[in-house]
């Protein structure tokens, strides 16, 4: 296994982002990377629209974590690049044991999600054809379920903010008596 520790221990921060509670460090062959304590994630950033593919955490939970890191220290510091970051977690998603076909759905993702950042972006072109041809492969599998799920989603919000206008949420209050 390429993490020295098999669990990831983390601390809800709020809905979306959690705080690593010990550091998660990875041996590659040739590289070592230590997420530090106190890093922030959000584990797998997958749009709303495909989480019933690929859910925020799974067997790719440590890869997602590595990659959140790598895309913002690796990546300031110089120590890796966008694209590299991108393969190492391919990589590492192989050695998790993330089926071959879901783990070139999510470097594909990755990819296409490097174009929303400008830190990112630069090595893209390299990238695009095989890019493209995930995307070609994935897309009759991926956009019938979207035309169903798009249109749900829409409603569900929908319906979510009219009820909010009647029924505004409230923080919970939790209450520890001893």
């Amino acid at each position: 296994m390429p993490f020295a520790t098999g669990t990831v221990t983390v601390r809800s921060l709020d809905a979306d982002t959690w705080e690593l509670v010990d550091e998660l460090v990875y041996q590659g062959r040739w590289q070592v990377f230590v997420v530090p304590k106190g890093f922030e994630t959000d584990f797998a950033t997958v749009p709303r629209l495909v989480t019933w593919l690929v859910p925020r955490f799974g067997a790719y939970t440590r890869a997602a974590v590595l990659h959140d890191w790598l895309c913002t220290a690796g990546i300031e510091s110089g120590a890796v690049t966008s694209r590299e970051a991108d393969g190492i977690f391919r990589r590492v998603l192989r050695e998790s044991g993330v089926p071959v076909l879901r783990r070139w759905l999510m470097w594909a993702g990755v990819r296409w999600g490097a174009l929303a950042s400008a830190r990112r972006r630069a090595g893209w072109a390299a990238s695009a054809p095989g890019v493209l041809a995930i995307s070609a492969v994935a897309a009759p599998l991926v956009l019938p379920p979207a035309v169903v799920i798009v249109p749900g989603l829409v409603v569900y919000l929908l319906a979510e903010r009219l009820i909010a206008l009647v029924a505004p949420a409230r923080p919970q209050e939790w209450v520890h008596r001893m």
